[in-house]
């Protein structure tokens, strides 16, 4: 049985990463900064790059979930 994981938006992006090494794939696809861009939300990073971040959060939960 396969446990859904839900990624906390209110993490910065460089949390999420070190939590999750997998989710860097998904920051790539969607062209966000996962380097010095980092400190922010997935959040704010999916406004500031004109993404939909329910997306984002979407596409890093199906990445963690078939880990």
């Amino acid at each position: 049985m396969t446990v859904r994981t839900r990624i906390d938006p209110s993490l910065t992006i460089n949390e999420i990463v070190a939590l999750h090494p997998e989710a860097i794939p998904v920051f790539n696809r969607f062209g966000i900064d996962t380097c010095c861009g980092g400190g922010v939300s997935v959040e704010d990073a999916a406004r500031r790059d004109g993404i939909d971040a329910a997306t984002v959060l979407a596409a890093l939960d199906d990445a963690l979930t078939a880990r």
